[in-house]
C-alpha cells in the first residue's frame, strides 16, 4: 500500500512539473501587431444584478477599438439589470448598443438562448461573448482583433483571473481557479493542443458557429463553453488560448450555494471528458503526500518535496500566468476541499441550477427534472 501511494504521489510531482513547464510555454506566446480594425460585436447575456455590475460593464463601453457594438439580452423588461444598461447607454451614446428582452427560453440552458438572439442580431463576424461579472482594460478588443488577424482561427477562449468576494468560500474557490483550473487547462494545451474553449468569455466567428451548428446544437449542454471549442476543433477549425487574461469577479456566495456550484462543475465536467475527469487523480500531490506521511512517516522527505513541487506549480500559474494574488495560506485547505467535491462528483448525475434541479446525460446534455 505504501509503495502504491508513493506512486501516486510520484504522478502527481510529474503532474507539478508539467504544469509548470505548460506555464513557461503559454508565457511565450506574443501578441501580433494589430493590422486591420476588424469591426467586432460584443455579446453580453444577463440575468439580475451581479455585484459590480456597473462597473464590469463600464470596462466594455471604454474600449480603445475604432469599430464594435455591444449588445444586452434580459428575459424581461424588469429585470433589475435593464436599468444599469440604459444609464450606460445614455452614458456613452457614440458607442453602438442594444438591449435584446428575450422572453423565457426554451432551452435547458438560458444562457444559450440568448447568446442565439444576440448572434442573429449582431451586425459582425467575429463575436466577443461574456459574462456579465467580466472586468477588462481598454485593449481587450485590440489583442483580441490582432489575434484572429489573418490566421485561421475560430474561437478562442480568454483565460481568467478569478477576483474574490469577502466570503471564505469565495476566496477558497478563486484559490482554486487560479491554480489547479488553469493548471489543468494549460497542461491539456500543451499536450494536446486547444480542442476545447473554457471560461467566461469566449471569442468566435460567427461563421464557425453556423458550420457547427449554431447555438441550436449546444442548447441542451451545461457545457456549453467545453463542447463549442470541440465540436469547432473536430470540424477542423483553429481553436487558441488567448494572450489576453480577463478579470472574473466571482463574487460571494453561502456555504450551500458553494457546495451546488461545485458539485455542478464537478459532474458537468466529469460528464464532457470522463478520462480527463478521472486522470485528475494525479493532480493532487498534497492531498498524496499527507497519505504518504500518515502510511510511511519515514517518507516524510518525500512528501516534503511533492508539496514544495505543489507550491512552485500554483505560484507558476496564479502569479506568472494570471498574475492573481496568491492566498497562500488558504491553498492547503482549498486543495483538501477539491479533493472532496472531486470524489462527490464522482458519484451523481443531478444538479442544482439557478433554484432548480436538473439530470445530467452521459454526452454532458442535461434536462430539468422537476416542475
Amino acid at each position: 500500500m505504501s509503495w502504491g501511494i508513493l506512486a501516486m504521489a510520484a504522478g502527481s510531482a510529474v503532474y507539478s512539473l508539467l504544469v509548470i513547464a505548460a506555464a513557461l510555454r503559454y508565457q511565450g506566446v506574443r501578441t501580433p501587431a494589430l493590422a486591420v480594425a476588424e469591426p467586432i460585436s460584443v455579446l453580453k447575456p444577463l440575468s439580475g444584478l451581479d455585484l459590480g455590475l456597473e462597473s464590469n460593464l463600464r470596462t466594455f463601453f471604454e474600449q480603445d477599438y475604432p469599430t464594435f457594438e455591444i449588445l444586452f439580452a434580459v428575459r424581461s423588461e424588469d429585470d433589475p439589470a435593464v436599468e444599469v444598461v440604459r444609464r450606460l447607454q445614455a452614458e456613452y451614446p457614440s458607442v453602438p448598443s442594444r438591449l435584446l428582452i428575450t422572453g423565457e427560453p426554451p432551452y435547458a440552458n438560458a444562457k444559450v438562448f440568448s447568446l442565439q438572439q444576440m448572434m442573429t442580431a449582431a451586425a459582425n463576424d467575429l463575436l466577443v461573448m461574456s459574462d456579465s461579472d467580466i472586468r477588462v482594460t481598454g485593449d481587450l478588443l485590440r489583442t483580441i482583433a490582432a489575434e484572429f488577424q489573418g490566421r485561421d482561427v475560430g474561437v478562442a477562449t480568454c483565460p481568467y483571473r478569478a477576483i474574490p468576494g469577502p466570503s471564505l468560500w469565495s476566496k477558497l474557490e478563486a484559490t482554486g481557479m487560479n491554480t489547479d483550473f488553469w493548471g489543468s487547462a494549460l497542461v491539456a494545451r500543451m499536450l494536446e493542443g486547444m480542442k476545447f474553449a473554457v471560461g467566461p468569455t469566449i471569442v468566435a466567428r460567427k461563421g464557425v458557429l453556423m458550420a457547427i451548428g449554431g447555438f441550436e446544437r449546444l442548447k441542451d449542454y451545461l457545457a456549453e463553453d467545453f463542447v463549442m471549442g470541440q465540436f469547432a476543433a473536430e470540424a477542423g477549425h483553429g481553436v487558441m488560448l488567448s494572450s489576453y487574461v480577463i478579470e472574473h469577479h466571482i463574487g460571494s456566495s453561502s456555504l450551500r450555494e458553494n457546495i451546488a456550484h461545485r458539485l455542478r462543475w464537478a459532474r458537468s465536467t466529469r460528464r464532457s471528458r470522463p478520462a480527463g475527469y478521472v486522470g485528475q487523480v494525479f493532480t493532487m500531490p498534497l492531498v498524496w503526500a499527507l497519505a504518504l506521511v500518515a502510511c510511511k512517516p519515514a517518507w516524510w522527505g518525500f512528501a516534503a518535496t511533492f508539496v514544495c513541487m505543489r507550491l512552485v506549480s500554483a505560484y507558476f500559474v496564479s502569479a506568472r500566468v494570471l498574475r492573481a494574488k496568491l492566498s497562500w495560506e488558504l491553498l492547503p485547505i482549498e486543495d483538501l476541499i477539491a479533493f472532496v467535491f472531486w470524489t462527490a462528483g464522482l458519484f451523481g448525475n443531478t444538479i442544482v441550477w439557478r433554484g432548480r434541479r436538473y439530470r445530467l446525460q452521459r454526452d454532458g446534455r442535461f434536462e430539468r427534472v422537476d416542475g
